[in-house]
């Protein structure tokens, strides 16, 4: 019998996706892993465009290594949804995550 729950890629952490993701989170200050669809996607990149601040972003649903990319993520941060975020090269959240971060004043003390 089938389910419905989407088979994960499993991650090569050596491969060379998971050097693509590490170099990519490494290379721009601010970096956001995405699918084009997502609303939480969506609202990870407002705060983002509110301050001006230039970001990386990967529209995983694009890529065709998109589900081994969602798979090094999860490794790489502990959970395979959607956003991931990374501001200097360290993990700091999903949508939820930075829409508080920008309300509470985080985020820009984060960026500055």
């Amino acid at each position: 019998m089938g389910s419905l729950v989407s088979r994960s890629v499993p991650a090569n952490m050596s491969g060379p996706v998971a050097e693509f993701v590490k170099s990519a989170i490494a290379k721009d200050k601010v970096v956001i892993f995405s699918k084009t669809y997502c609303p939480y996607c969506t609202m990870a990149k407002e705060p983002f465009k509110k301050l001006n601040q230039e970001y990386a972003c990967y529209e995983l649903d694009k890529r065709n290594d998109g589900d081994e990319m969602q798979s090094v993520l999860g490794e790489m941060t502990g959970g395979r949804t959607v956003p991931r975020v990374f501001i200097d090269g360290n993990f700091v959240g999903g949508g939820t995550d930075i829409k508080k971060m920008y309300d509470d004043g985080r985020l820009q003390k984060m960026l500055a």
